[in-house]
């Protein structure tokens, strides 16, 4: 701002001053409507691009060097600076070699076993959201960021709590009570990761809700199908935070798939 006013009091000298420029040997007056212009965009653009010098960015930069599609997750090989290593990400989410990718934290599994490609990985990162935009830091007006959740979207389910069962709605509203409880939710399977943390990961929605929470996560040894309506049994812990993203607020733990 100040800079700009510096050129608008420049500008405005020249022309009080009679200023004349001499173009091709033909004397031309600087109009000030077009003087002004010209300062207030020059230091403008000065201004603008030193701001955009001094966004600060946060979060892992990585190169795509290959992509492996699953049954489960998206494979890929990245590098960051020097350093090669594999991640897993979402099934296909829109990623081709070459391309450059921002994620915020990833989980380590180490011999990690994958069944679909009849491989075991010496080290692999699990990735809940990426981005191909930069993440910017906001801690100057924002709490330190954490990981990123991931993103649900409601879908059209209806389905019945069986007898003795908790709907989901019902779970999220009476929480407190719930806590450590042993309980059974049944619900449509949303979403299903597998193998991370030595567990599988599965979301479930019945269709009810309690405000903006209408998934349940449950973690269970036993495999279930996208679309599957399932019926589990476990343990209700609150506000629960595995790291790098993975946190809780409701979970249903050590689950047992009953029908």
């Amino acid at each position: 701002m100040i800079k700009i006013l510096i050129g608008i009091m420049f500008f405005y000298y020249i022309y009080k001053s009679n200023l004349l420029i001499i173009v091709k040997g033909a004397e031309m007056r600087i109009n000030l409507i077009v003087a002004l212009v010209i300062a207030v965009l020059f230091f403008a653009c000065k201004d603008e691009v030193k701001q955009s010098d001094d966004v600060k960015t946060i979060g892992h930069k990585v190169e795509i060097e290959e992509v492996i599609q699953a049954n489960v997750y998206t494979y890929l090989r990245v590098t960051e600076d020097d350093k090669e290593y594999w991640m897993a990400i979402t099934k296909n989410m829109d990623v081709k070699d070459g391309e450059t990718i921002y994620y915020m934290e990833g989980l380590e599994m180490t011999n990690f076993e994958s069944r679909d490609l009849s491989r075991t990985f010496e080290s692999i990162y699990f990735v809940q959201n990426i981005s191909k935009e930069p993440f910017v830091d906001n801690s100057a007006s924002m709490a330190e960021p954490q990981g990123q959740k991931p993103v649900l979207t409601k879908q059209d389910v209806k389905v019945e709590p069986i007898k003795g069962g908790v709907s989901i709605a019902d779970l999220y509203s009476n929480r407190t009570s719930y806590g450590n409880k042993t309980i059974k939710v049944t619900g449509k399977v949303t979403k299903f990761n597998a193998g991370i943390m030595g567990r599988n990961w599965v979301h479930l929605q019945d269709g009810t809700s309690d405000g903006d929470n209408f998934d349940l996560t449950v973690t269970t040894n036993d495999d279930v199908k996208l679309g599957d309506v399932v019926v589990f049994e476990g343990t209700i812990s609150l506000k629960k935070d595995f790291g790098a993203g993975y946190s809780y607020e409701v979970i249903m733990e050590d689950s047992k798939l009953i029908k």
